[in-house]
């Protein structure tokens, strides 16, 4: 099994900034991949930013330029840092892991709030 843990959420004036980071434990041997999704109230779950395992990265269009996905491979943890927040961008902030052969393995999120 996999053990992911989100952490860095927050409340934030729009404009501002904050870094999520998400640890994995357990069963990580071999990763296709890891990324962040997140689920605004009344809106289904969508991706924001991943990085396979050769570094590639990919990012939702409404975060391209603003939000930036990293790794440590020696911690295990990815992060996202999140510049310039607007309020859309409000939402609980998910953590994903892929694994070849299983479904997808997911943290607990964690709330991102933009207001002022």
């Amino acid at each position: 099994q996999v053990q992911l843990v989100e952490s860095g959420g927050g409340l934030v004036q729009p404009g501002g900034s904050l870094r999520l980071s998400c640890e994995a434990s357990g069963s990580i041997l071999s990763v296709d991949g890891m990324g962040w999704y997140r689920q605004g109230p009344g809106q289904k779950r969508k991706l924001v930013a991943s990085i396979a395992n050769d570094g590639n990265t990919n990012y939702g269009d409404d975060v391209k330029g603003r939000f930036t996905i990293s790794r440590d491979n020696r911690k295990n943890t990815i992060y996202l840092q999140m510049n310039s927040l607007k309020y859309a961008d409000t939402a609980v902030y998910y953590c994903m892991l892929l694994q070849p052969g299983h479904p997808a393995f997911w943290g607990q999120g964690t709330q991102v709030t933009v207001s002022s």
